[in-house]
């Protein structure tokens, strides 16, 4: 983890700026020493410069060697640092060389080793220098002292930054993660979402047109053989409930309105869905409009007219009534939608689940009607005992007027 890091802390531009500046700072030292050792004609002046080409020569193959196998820094540093101890046994200018020192020592060894090395790198410049100048003054302690206590601060506050830059890093990374989660949650719940709107699309439209027809034509079927003329009857009427749900297909398909609702109002396409309705089926069923129609979104107006259609369908199949009453209800705040018939009834609490074994592949009508009320902040109830009938009532919140759209309004009576 520890030599990750380093790793990842080389990478950085300004370390790398900052280790030239450090290899500059060793060769320059190195040159000045063997420099002023042959300039003052010292007698160790060779020695100098031989120590000072092999540390030299070390420092430069130590970046390869540490590349090549990463536990020689140990060995390599021990033997740095040996060789700096000669030459500083040889000169006094080899004091300067702690300095770029502590940061080896700071970058290769772990923190339980790097300060007890510098400490002792510290010690050891400050007895060279005293032992050379034969004198031990407070500028011959301070001034390594300062220089490890400088190396130190430096190392240690740059790791601490980029530790934190680390953990933010981190941290935007799994806030990316998330968002990128939640948008595939969001995304995944719009699929179901619009698989559940186009349930509710088909049953209320393509698959109650398909269920009619079929009721039509089981009804010429039957009345072939001794009454032609009714079976032309139900032929024609199951021709016409084609057409429209071919319409209303294409419609589907664009996601256009509901033709009946293109064709005017939604109070006159309830009457003329009741009027279908009563027609195919021969049930009576009556439609009448309490209060003063306001303009209504077409959502409102839409899914309305869906659960009027999915409702009389319903009662059409299972119900086995005799009569139908709708009623649309306009309130101040509120439209409500009445469907109540005479048939068999049924327990509410008993229906099984959409797409069930016991429903037998169907029961999305209340599933439907129930969905398209919620999307609007409405309500469903369903009131239903058997043999007593039963009453279905929708409740829709009215928008502000402003909320209205102008071909909504215009479509009002």
């Amino acid at each position: 983890m520890i030599e990750q890091a380093r790793t990842d802390l080389s990478l950085i531009p300004v370390v790398r700026v900052l280790r030239l500046c450090l290899h500059l700072m060793v060769a320059g030292l190195l040159a000045l020493a063997a420099v002023r050792a042959l300039a003052d004609g010292a007698p160790a002046a060779p020695a100098v410069l031989a120590t000072s080409v092999v540390l030299l020569a070390l420092y430069v193959l130590g970046p390869a060697l540490l590349r090549a196998r990463s536990s020689a820094a140990a060995v390599w540093l021990a033997t740095v640092v040996a060789v700096w101890l000669v030459l500083l046994a040889l000169t006094p200018d080899g004091v300067w060389l702690a300095f770029p020192l502590f940061f080896v020592e700071l970058h290769l060894l772990p923190p339980r080793w790097a300060l007890p090395a510098v400490a002792a790198s510290t010690a050891a410049a400050i007895a060279g220098f005293a032992w050379h100048t034969h004198t031990l003054s407070v500028g011959t302690v301070i001034g390594p002292f300062l220089g490890a206590a400088v190396a130190v601060a430096v190392v240690f506050g740059y790791q601490a930054l980029y530790r934190e830059s680390e953990q933010r890093r981190r941290l935007i990374e799994e806030l990316t993660a998330a968002r990128s989660e939640l948008a595939a949650a969001e995304r995944a719940a719009g699929v179901l979402a619009e698989r559940e709107r186009l349930a509710r699309e088909i049953h209320d439209t393509l698959a109650q047109g398909l269920s009619s027809i079929q009721l039509l034509l089981r009804a010429a079927e039957r009345a072939i053989p001794g009454r032609p003329e009714t079976a032309l009857g139900h032929i024609r009427q199951a021709r016409t409930a084609a057409v429209d749900n071919l319409a209303e297909a294409r419609r589907f398909v664009r996601a256009l309105s509901p033709p009946d609702l293109e064709a005017g109002s939604l109070p006159a396409a309830l009457e003329r869905l009741c009027a279908a309705t009563a027609r195919t089926s021969g049930l009576a069923v009556h439609c009448q409009v309490s209060g003063a129609p306001t303009p209504l979104p077409t959502p409102h107006e839409v899914a309305l007219l869906r659960i009027a259609q999915s409702a009389l369908a319903n009662t059409v199949q299972h119900a086995a009534a005799d009569r139908v009453e709708l009623t649309l209800s306009y309130m101040d705040t509120e439209v409500a939608l009445d469907v109540v018939d005479d048939g068999s009834g049924f327990v509410p609490a008993e229906v099984p689940p959409p797409g069930s074994a016991a429903a037998g592949g169907s029961g999305f009508g209340l599933a439907a009607m129930r969905a398209r009320a919620r999307a609007l902040h409405g309500t469903l109830a369903v009131e239903s005992a058997p043999g007593e009938g039963t009453a279905l009532a929708v409740t829709l919140p009215c928008p502000e007027p402003s909320a209205v759209p102008e071909t909504a309004q215009g479509a009002a009576p």
